[in-house]
């Protein structure tokens, strides 16, 4: 009798069927001291259902169902006519809808909205990132309309719906509807002055036809699409819908899909506008980037958020697999070169996480104080944390090994996801030619940047010292362009590290400020001192309930 050769030992369970949010100690407690008291029950209800369901069996299978089919264009119906539709796999409508039902395009009518949206957005993330980039547009879409009143009392209620409705249909005949955006074309990319789309006004007041191209067209199965276009006045925001009121179809021409390198499960597509597209004026002619910008704000935290919700999900993988892994004579989490590159990734993730959530507090602040703060910490931390993602990514993926080079572990999904966030809504120059404006400009953030890590001076030497360095890079002007990505790096750490050390467990502040403050760590993760409490941060980073 030939002997059994399959016998399946030393693989760890599969992380399924636990709660996204209870299980992550960062998020739980940004939540905590964010969150009003009187509402704090219910906000950790409502993110504990959606974490339960990010974790579950159903909500990872739809996750790889949406990315093993990608959208499919269809430019013409079987009769010939022109009708430009992305048909999606079910599993992303399932996505789809469930975050819209629970509230993932507004944060603008509950109180703490912008900070339960940011804890939702970073637990359902993690159950598959493509399908959120409607779910930001959709929800920062809101602040560019109130620039019309008129168009944001029309739009709003729809945007804020958690009513999903996938039909293309007239805007009153829907009870939600999802928004895009289409900025960037083939010559300007970032520069969106350089825009040559041109828009002409006709005899109603606001309404005007577009003619020209958009290279990069963010979810172009939504309902309706902020855009810039030239108009007589200069460059201008404009709102344009796929159906017209009457029903018809606006001249929408989708030319391809992007074959991109991840998000695969959410199409980005070319478009042409034929000098028939009809659209609406948002804001005043020649405003359009003022018009458009807290559009580009509010998107730019989605970033932040996007980027932290990938590192959070390969490190709860990494120390998952690692729990129940075992090499050499024992589990690898035991191991102390495993356990030091473990607790370097918990790190970064925390320290990322705690960001956000902080950034979305303080737009849920809406005082000129988080006002000025925003204007400064925003792109500094998209900067940063977006950076931070690909490598974090990598090195969890390393964690696992072979099993993790394999399609299956859900690893290289997330390898390939993590530079979108970096490159989305500005890449890293754009974010550090931001800040230098905000500092040149408007000194006032730069005030309330300092006034906010000053609260932890006199915590942690190593902090102390390095706010004393900034405020000498500050200080010096020369040749500022050419070394604004170090300026930026060392404003996004410090603001890190003081957010550590006013609220994390002392090993995790003490960590992070020997090593990314006090230059007590190599190059590589895996270099913290060894002098550290490195298994307790790695079992704060654990999945609880993992397995």
């Amino acid at each position: 009798m030939a002997a059994s050769t399959h016998t399946v030992t030393n693989q760890p369970p599969p992380l399924v069927g636990y709660d996204v949010f209870a299980s992550d100690a960062a998020l739980t407690e940004a939540v905590a001291r964010s969150v009003d008291a009187t509402r704090l029950e219910e906000v950790r209800e409502e993110l504990i259902r959606l974490g339960q369901a990010a974790g579950s069996a159903p909500a990872q299978q739809w996750g790889e169902q949406a990315n093993a089919h990608p959208p499919v264009l269809r430019t013409h119906d079987r009769y010939g006519h022109r009708i430009d539709e992305v048909e999606f796999h079910p599993a992303w409508h399932r996505l789809l809808g469930h975050a819209v039902g629970a509230g993932l395009t507004d944060a603008w009518s509950r109180p703490d909205g912008h900070l339960r949206r940011t804890a939702g957005f970073l637990v359902w993330s993690q159950a598959e990132a493509g399908h959120t980039c409607p779910l930001s547009m959709t929800h920062a879409a809101v602040p560019a309309l109130r620039a019309d009143p008129g168009l944001a009392a029309e739009w709003e209620p729809l945007l804020t719906s958690q009513v999903y409705v996938r039909e293309l249909r007239p805007a009153a005949e829907k009870g939600g509807a999802l928004a895009g955006m289409a900025m960037t074309e083939k010559q300007g990319g970032s520069d969106v002055r350089a825009n040559t789309t041109r828009a002409e006004p006709l005899a109603a007041p606001g309404e005007y036809v577009l003619t020209g191209h958009k290279w990069f067209c963010s979810a172009p199965m939504s309902d309706v699409f902020l855009v810039l276009a030239q108009a007589p006045g200069g460059l201008t925001c404009f709102l344009l819908p796929r159906v017209l009121p009457d029903g018809t179809r606006n001249s929408f021409r989708i030319q391809r899909l992007k074959d991109k390198l991840g998000n695969r499960s959410n199409a980005s597509a070319e478009i042409e506008f034929d000098g028939r597209t009809w659209a609406r004026r948002v804001g005043e002619e020649g405003r359009g980037v003022a018009t458009i910008i807290e559009m580009v704000a509010a998107t730019r935290l989605d970033c932040v958020t996007g980027a932290a919700a990938v590192m959070r999900q390969a490190v709860a993988q990494a120390v998952h697999h690692c729990t129940y892994r075992e090499a050499f004579g024992g589990p690898l989490i035991d191991k102390p070169l495993m356990r030091n590159v473990l607790a370097d990734l918990a790190l970064e993730s925390e320290a990322a996480t705690t960001l956000a959530l902080r950034l979305a507090a303080a737009y849920d602040g809406g005082t000129e104080q988080d006002r000025h703060f925003l204007r400064l910490a925003v792109p500094a931390a998209k900067y940063w944390v977006t950076k931070r993602c690909t490598p974090v990514a990598a090195e969890a993926l390393e964690c696992l090994g072979g099993n993790g080079y394999v399609e299956e572990s859900g690893m290289p999904r997330l390898l390939r996801e993590a530079p979108l966030n970096s490159i989305w809504e500005g890449s890293g120059n754009v974010q550090a030619l931001d800040v230098l404006r905000a500092l040149q400009r408007e000194p006032a953030a730069l005030n309330a940047y300092l006034t906010e890590i000053g609260t932890a001076r006199g915590a942690d030497h190593r902090l102390d010292r390095a706010i004393k360095g900034l405020l000498t890079e500050l200080a010096d002007l020369e040749g500022l362009e050419a070394r604004a990505r170090r300026l930026v790096e060392r404003l996004a750490l410090v603001l890190q590290g003081s957010l550590l050390v006013r609220h994390a467990p002392p090993e995790v502040a003490d960590a992070f400020c020997a090593s990314r403050l006090g230059g007590d760590a190599g190059a590589a993760f895996g270099t913290l001192p060894h002098t550290l409490d490195l298994a307790a941060i790695v079992t704060r980073a654990r999945p609880v309930g993992d397995g």
